[in-house]
């Protein structure tokens, strides 16, 4: 297989959907690794895994709809294997494993078709110190965008998932590439102050243009490098409730045709106004765990 991944938003390919099939019982509160699932579990509205096994088959049919390669991972008992994001990313032709969570880890045997097929040299493995998933890395062209977390009391969040040891792997490992870190807020317990991920704050859609939310960064500068990059005309800032519910974490297809969650009004109007294909499913129930769209996949091979 020849990944090919530069960008969010070139002509997709291949890609891997996760699936909701077997993901077990209700956790317990103490087992959950975001707050938004806590709430849901203590208000008795955690997502059935019926309607979630719904919602990503017709994820599933919209990607076919594209002619995209939709590769799904084996089945494995009673595990939650949704969020194909969290466990590798793609970034040119190299396959990085995600360091994760430890007992994740049985995700990534449940892609091994995949893994597979990868040249063997191309099959990157960071070492025990550098912590980072696919949800806080973000290839655009030149850049590499990098959401991390560096205080002190970085040992104590089980939202902080990226740390500044990430960041300099990456930079050694794509010396071609300018890699920028974007430092996030993090809460175990307010999922309105909480941005897990980078993308659960900023995308980049199309060719210029992007959806913020400025409270998910920690330093104002840092976002306000994202509103000059790509021009205030060409961001989209979305609330505090928006980000609750993951506004930002819609996928692209193309650069024209953007798949988003039938309930995001406001955004969904913006983006047909800026002259996007918008693609409108369900997938507020697999929301409810803190992640959306762009969390379930893991792109391959974009044009």
């Amino acid at each position: 297989m020849d990944l090919h991944i530069v960008n969010e938003t070139s002509r997709l390919k291949a890609v891997v959907l996760g699936t909701a099939q077997s993901i077990g019982p209700i956790p317990k509160v103490e087992d959950c690794y975001d707050p938004k699932s806590i709430e849901n579990i203590l208000a008795g509205t955690y997502p059935k895994e019926a309607d979630m096994v719904i919602e990503m088959s017709e994820f599933e049919r919209v990607l076919k709809k594209y002619d995209v390669q939709v590769f799904r991972p084996s089945v494995l008992k009673d595990v939650n294997q949704i969020f194909a994001r969290d466990i590798a990313f793609v970034i040119e032709d190299k396959f990085i494993r995600s360091n994760i969570l430890p007992n994740r880890i049985e995700e990534l045997d449940a892609i091994h078709e995949v893994y597979e097929q990868v040249n063997p040299l191309n099959r990157i493995i960071p070492p025990d110190e550098v912590h980072v998933e696919g949800g806080d890395v973000m290839p655009w062209n030149d850049y590499i965008f990098v959401g991390v977390y560096s205080g002190k009391d970085y040992p104590n969040f089980i939202t902080a998932r990226t740390n500044v040891e990430a960041v300099a792997f990456l930079r050694e490992l794509f010396p071609d590439k300018i890699v920028k870190s974007f430092e996030l807020r993090k809460s175990n317990t307010d999922p309105r102050e909480n941005a897990l991920h980078l993308d659960c704050c900023f995308q980049p859609i199309g060719k210029d243009k992007a959806i913020l939310h400025k409270n998910g960064f920690l330093v104002e500068e840092e976002y306000q490098f994202l509103v000059d990059y790509f021009g205030k005309e060409n961001v989209f800032d979305i609330s505090k409730d928006e980000m609750y519910n993951m506004n930002s974490n819609i996928f692209s297809i193309s650069e024209t045709v953007i798949v988003s969650e039938l309930g995001f009004k406001r955004l969904n109007t913006w983006l047909r106004e800026q002259g996007f294909v918008v693609e409108e499913i369900r997938y507020a129930e697999i929301g409810k765990q803190e992640g959306l769209l762009r969390c379930s996949t893991l792109p391959l091979i974009r044009e």
